[in-house]
């Protein structure tokens, strides 16, 4: 800004004129706009009629002139090439882009060659000019080796902390674009501040038949390679396999059968294995195939989308693997019901539904829709063995509601059940499924009957007993045994819901069962039964709290439950862990590292998945 604005300042009334603040005389800033101002006018006013503030004005610049900026030295010779000379491959500044750089590649699935594209490299060369990229060779046969011990290092440190118990996940694996199986152990356990811990621990391959010997003598050499002593195996989570479950007991492991692998087979065996689901199933499939392989049929099905007000979706492919694929496909299909038989007015399809193909395609979602909720609720990352027993008496106990929709499909309503409670048969037994379910505090005993809560409560008081010296006590504790007139009218409210037409929901049966549930008088008579007693007498959390933060806030008031709780609930519900790492692992190896040596692809994968647990550390 000029000096001259130490004497002038501008009209508030017309910003074309500024005001001298010696005699108040409006002066024009000679122009009409802000483009066109000028501070002569101002100037010749100020040395006509204030010759001083002039002289004043006229030093105060003059100074200005005089000041010189600092001058910059001018670099020598030695400094110009110090600038442009390269790194020393073994210097702090190198062997930290190196390291960077390493993982990058093991993090974002990029193949080692990626050092020799011309791209990455000319990016490289503006970014650092001084920087040389190491040989393809030399960040798989140095950098990969050096990055695995670090990440390996942690892990080591990690499970060397108070951990009393480890729940595992397992799976094998086959690649699409090489000949490599892999077999998988994930674990995870519930730390001292009952926080729930995840790590890849192995990912090796798997040579030679998938027999169960092999696989237990491949866990026997895990376990040892990682230090974990048998006593705290608490258990693995496979799928239903006979080599897995026969592998469990050669290796005398305690075993859980996944989850969502069980419920595939229910759905297989209740659902999907009927005739005519099957032939519904092959029109679908050939309608989707039709549209996913032909841009022409989707742009002219768009248009019919779009006028008749539907979401425009593309329909979505089944896997076998996958019942809930299924689903989703059916799901896709019915929703585009309408558009399907407009299009099929001008246009051909390789297939058509039938009226009792639509009824029926409504009908299997219908019945299947709570199996999905169930799905994804157990695919979830903090979902445990808990939640088996309770999702099971729930699913069970909807499946023998009748409804409108049954119309046509009771026997695949009763076939479902059958299946569901031959698959599940054995969790009531399972010291595993059981104690867990009851020291989850949204469950407790509220999803056993009679004589199953006393079993489930002697499980527990088994493990207490073993683990802590009985102590003599006399006391009893009362608990409510009748219903309040409130609970008898929740309790009622799925029924109501049935007979006005509404079906009842995989939430209302959950309700049911929480409030038809009482509690009872029971004999104490240890302090570790009077921590079970008084736990149990408490209302249950809500099923959408963590259970885990209970425990962190009631440890003191129940540690010795709080112990086995802390056990029992690390074990997961299914191995989606496993499988989602081999998702992984089908991009660590893909088209661009199908030559890729197993020993390199494990070291990937082991990075991949645990070096974010310690990029902040």
């Amino acid at each position: 800004m000029s000096a001259a604005w130490r004497y002038f300042k501008i009209s508030e009334k017309d910003t074309r004129i500024a005001i001298c603040q010696t005699c108040s005389a409006d002066i024009s800033r000679g122009g009409v706009s802000a483009k066109t101002f000028t501070t002569s006018g101002l100037l010749h006013h100020l040395k006509s009629k204030h010759p001083d503030k002039y002289a004043e004005y006229a030093q105060i610049t003059s100074a200005q002139k005089k000041k010189v900026l600092p001058s910059t030295p001018t670099p020598s010779v030695a400094d110009l090439f110090e600038k442009v000379k390269k790194f020393p491959s073994d210097g702090p500044k190198a062997k930290g882009i190196t390291r960077k750089l390493m993982e990058c590649i093991a993090m974002d699935d990029q193949p080692f060659s990626v050092v020799q594209d011309v791209g990455f490299r000319r990016l490289i060369e503006h970014i650092e000019p001084r920087y040389s990229l190491p040989s393809r060779r030399h960040l798989a046969d140095v950098c990969l080796p050096e990055l695995y011990n670090v990440v390996a290092n942690h892990i080591h440190e990690l499970l060397a902390t108070d951990i009393t118990a480890i729940s595992f996940t397992t799976d094998i694996w086959s690649s699409d674009v090489s000949i490599t199986s892999m077999l998988s152990l994930t674990a995870q356990w519930i730390d001292k501040d009952f926080k729930l811990q995840k790590i890849l621990l192995h990912s090796q391959e798997f040579r030679g038949s998938h027999t169960a010997q092999s696989i237990s003598l491949a866990f026997t050499n895990m376990f040892d390679t990682w230090h974990i002593d048998r006593p705290k195996v608490h258990a693995i989570v496979s799928d239903n396999a006979r080599n897995m479950t026969k592998a469990m007991e050669e290796g005398n492991l305690s075993g859980i059968r996944c989850m969502a692998h069980t419920l595939q087979l229910a759905v297989n065996e209740g659902v999907l294995a009927q005739r005519s689901v099957k032939d519904l199933l092959a029109v679908s499939r050939k309608i989707v195939g039709h549209f996913k392989h032909s841009q022409l049929a989707y742009s002219r099905i768009e248009p019919i989308q779009d006028k008749l007000g539907v979401t425009t979706k593309r329909f979505q492919q089944d896997v076998s693997t996958r019942w809930n694929s299924t689903y989703y496909m059916l799901e896709s299909v019915f929703a585009q019901k309408r558009t399907l038989g407009t299009y099929s007015a001008d246009h051909d399809l390789p297939a058509s539904f039938t009226p009792n193909q639509w009824i029926l395609m409504e009908n299997i979602l219908s019945i299947l829709a709570p199996f999905e909720q169930i799905t994804r609720e157990i695919s979830s990352s903090d979902a445990s063995v808990a939640d088996v027993i309770p999702l099971h008496a729930a699913l069970k106990r909807l499946l023998r509601k009748e409804v409108e929709t049954d119309r046509g499909v009771k026997t695949m309503k009763s076939t479902l059940l059958e299946s569901v409670n031959t698959r599940f048969a054995d969790i009531y037994s399972d010291p595993l499924y059981c104690i867990a379910t009851v020291l989850d505090p949204r469950y407790k005993d509220h999803y056993f009957d009679a004589g199953k809560k006393q079993s489930a409560r002697d499980m527990i008081q088994a493990v207490l007993d073993k683990e802590n010296p009985r102590e003599e006590a006399a006391a009893y504790s009362t608990g409510e045994v009748t219903q309040t007139t409130e609970k008898r009218a929740r309790l009622s409210t799925a029924e109501e819901e049935g007979e006005r037409g509404q079906p009842p929901s995989l939430s209302d049966m959950f309700n049911e069962i929480m409030e038809e549930n009482t509690t009872t008088n029971r004999l104490v008579t240890s302090s570790t039964a009077q921590q079970l007693d008084d736990y149990l007498s408490e209302v249950p959390i809500p099923r959408s709290e963590n259970p885990l933060g209970y425990w962190r806030n009631k440890q003191d008031r129940f540690p010795d439950l709080a112990k086995v709780a802390r056990k029992y609930l690390s074990a997961p519900c299914t191995s989606t862990d496993s499988e989602r790492l081999f998702s992984a692992a089908s991009h660590v190896l893909d088209e661009k590292r199908n030559r890729l040596m197993a020993d390199k692809a494990e070291k990937l994968l082991f990075i991949k998945k645990n070096l974010p647990l310690f990029l902040n550390k």
